[in-house]
């Protein structure tokens, strides 16, 4: 899942789920071939079957034992075609000790994991805490999640500073937070980050196409 050039990531959330949840894919895949695509689990098998693009998990559960009923195991969801998963996502956050073992078992199966983080204090407590280098970090400020106001543009200096922790670990910047525009990407991009993670924007729109089409041009 290395990048050569800038990395889009979509996450679906919970906005849409069986064909409807396949429609978007095949959009996503038609306008974005080198997109990541974040999908709730009961649809990972499904999709990662019908399209090329690469299928990460929404979350992991840290247990490593195949008697773990009800969890959703890292090598249950390979084994259903997920590349890698997000860790510790706002609507979804873990206690420092589950993403240690989440990010531990991600590197065991060689899955990457994406851990996220809504500030700095948090990006720093999980890298002092972890000794693990993630795959990537993705800086997200959940009270601008589904907003519209873009972090890009409300924590453009909060950004260059993770962007600088980030090369210095040298670990995958990406931001999300607000994003709904193709120049919300731009700016990401222009302040440093190697990746975006955007949601509501497409996967919660009657018609992503427009922006698909948009983003299309800046890989």
């Amino acid at each position: 899942m290395r990048e050569s050039g800038k990395m889009i990531i979509i996450n679906f959330k919970n906005y849409k789920a069986g064909i409807e949840a396949l429609k978007l894919a095949k959009q996503i895949e038609k306008y974005l071939p080198r997109a990541i695509i974040a999908v709730p689990t009961i649809e990972i098998e499904t999709i990662a079957e019908k399209v090329k693009l690469r299928v990460i998990a929404q979350h992991a559960d840290p247990q490593d034992s195949n008697r773990a009923t009800g969890y959703n195991t890292l090598k249950a969801l390979k084994g259903a075609g997920a590349k890698g998963t997000l860790i510790n996502h706002s609507e979804h956050p873990l206690k420092i000790q589950d993403i240690y073992k989440t990010l531990l078992l991600s590197k065991k199966l060689k899955m990457k994991g994406i851990v996220c983080t809504s500030n700095l204090r948090g990006m720093k407590s999980i890298l002092t805490t972890l000794k693990l280098k993630p795959y990537a970090i993705a800086f997200e400020d959940s009270k601008l999640m589904g907003t519209g106001k873009s972090i890009t543009k409300y924590e453009s200096q909060d950004i260059k500073k993770f962007v600088a922790i980030m090369k210095k670990m040298k670990i995958i910047p990406v931001c999300g937070a607000g994003i709904s525009k193709a120049e919300d990407v731009q700016q990401a991009y222009k302040l440093g980050c190697k990746g975006v993670l955007i949601a509501s924007a497409i996967a919660n729109v009657k018609n992503p196409v427009p922006l698909l089409k948009e983003l299309r041009r800046l890989q």
